[in-house]
């Protein structure tokens, strides 16, 4: 997640966001990390990856 935010090229991001928005989903399934915790984790990596020029 760390390095997804680090990005600077929309290309490597958008490659890259799928398996990050995975990881957290699995997070959310096995109740590491709370569900809606997990939907604002995605939305906000969704918009930064989208915000890149």
């Amino acid at each position: 997640m760390r390095d997804l935010k680090k990005l600077t090229d929309k290309a490597a991001a958008t490659e890259n966001l799928p398996e990050v928005l995975s990881m957290i989903d699995k997070l959310a399934k096995r109740n590491v990390i709370h569900k809606n915790k997990a939907a604002n984790l995605k939305s906000k990596l969704t918009l930064k990856v989208n915000a890149l020029a």
